[in-house]
């Protein structure tokens, strides 16, 4: 965790400043998973150990989510599947009682671990609780420092700091979980919202298209020149149903964007999506400054449209999303290594990209689009704003 000062030797000399420096990190963050990734890292360097983890259990025997800290991505990945609530994790999460051991391996409750695992001795786990309800425990093992003979190295001064964090965790936790569930409240209610307005606006416009076009029908033989007039008239119709889809839509701003601004909402929706993918999508910015409304939703939807395309169209391997500033504005790069397409068939290729929507987006804020791309050769999709 940045800008923690390392006590010696942990515990209670970690000091005052590494406890307020672990607590605001915490209370930093609304996603239930930065908030257990920062417990997690905070533990391990308050108490100088080697291995941290945490696990929050599912309603079936096992673990919902298990985050860790020190073990590196390879080795996580050979441990294997995510472990279940047995032997000593289960003691804390059963019983919410705190456990500090010389050596976990000689606990008449252990049941070993996959080979890839890290050994571990000297060990530490206190439940993390609301109430009567356990939200997950924190566990620790192998203090740095010399151990006593036949002892463990963490002490009852370490246990009563995790008990301070695991109490504050506990705070935070639930507060992520509330943040999200209102989150997702809000869509729902967004969409329940959008909905009726679309209902309300465009059913009577298409109803209305409908009875024309049957009234067109029955003239074109009739009489030609009403046949006409009549399709002129279902022609003005859709357009006014267009217009009115569209401002229905362009309305719902996302939740996240209000909330997070621009750069925080991107950076969530690309994790989300380098996790759901084969491909790997990365995401970075510099010096972005806030912008319009107008401009950041046009920004966001112009990059969720360029992502689709990357990872359902063009097959890539890697997708690079970059929003940089660019004076007063700023410059949205999102590059690709798939299959690319030939930008001089713009009416076939266009279209099907959602490259015309693109341009109308940009435009629509004063902005300006490019798409450089060949077949074969990826592609790179630039977005330009100015600033407000």
């Amino acid at each position: 965790m940045s800008g923690m000062t390392k006590g010696p030797g942990g515990g209670a000399g970690a000091g005052l400043a590494n406890v307020s420096g672990a607590l605001l990190a915490m209370s930093r963050h609304l996603e239930v998973r930065d908030v257990l990734k920062t417990i997690v890292v905070s533990a391990r360097e308050l108490l100088d150990a080697e291995y941290a983890a945490l696990g929050v259990p599912d309603d079936h025997g096992g673990f919902a989510q298990f985050v860790v800290d020190g073990v590196s991505e390879e080795q996580w990945k050979a441990i294997g599947p995510l472990p279940r609530q047995h032997g000593i994790l289960a003691a804390m999460l059963r019983d919410a009682t705190p456990q500090r051991l010389a050596d976990v391996r000689r606990d008449p409750r252990f049941e070993g671990w996959p080979d890839a695992h890290p050994d571990m001795s000297d060990f530490i786990g206190l439940p993390i609780a609301d109430g009567d309800e356990v939200l997950g425990a924190v566990f620790l093992a192998n203090k740095r420092c010399p151990k006593p003979s036949g002892g463990c190295g963490f002490t009852a001064e370490d246990e009563e700091l995790l008990g301070i964090l695991a109490q504050h965790a506990a705070i935070a936790l639930t507060n992520a979980r509330l943040y999200e569930r209102s989150r997702e409240l809000t869509i729902a209610g967004e969409r329940a919202r959008l909905a009726h307005e679309l209902h309300d606006a465009v059913s009577q416009k298409l109803f209305s298209l409908r009875l024309t076009a049957q009234a067109a029908a029955a003239l074109v033989d009739r009489d030609p020149a009403r046949a006409k007039g009549e399709l002129q008239q279902i022609a003005a119709l859709a357009a006014e149903a267009a217009d009115e889809l569209r401002s229905a839509v362009v309305e719902l701003r996302p939740a996240a964007l209000d909330e997070d601004g621009l750069v925080a909402t991107l950076r969530t929706q690309i994790q989300v999506l380098d996790r759901a993918h084969s491909a790997r999508v990365t995401f970075c910015a510099h010096g972005v400054r806030a912008l319009p409304a107008a401009q950041e939703e046009a920004l966001l939807r112009v990059a969720q449209e360029a992502l689709h395309n990357a990872l359902r169209h063009a097959d890539a391997e890697r997708v690079e999303v970059t929003l940089s500033r660019r004076g007063q504005g700023a410059l949205l790069r999102v590059a690709d290594d798939g299959a690319g397409f030939d930008p001089s068939a713009v009416r076939r290729a266009g279209r099907h990209l959602g490259l015309v929507s693109m341009r109308d987006r940009a435009g629509g804020v004063g902005g300006s689009l490019t798409v450089e791309s060949a077949p074969g050769k990826g592609t790179v999709i630039e977005m330009e704003v100015p600033g407000g």
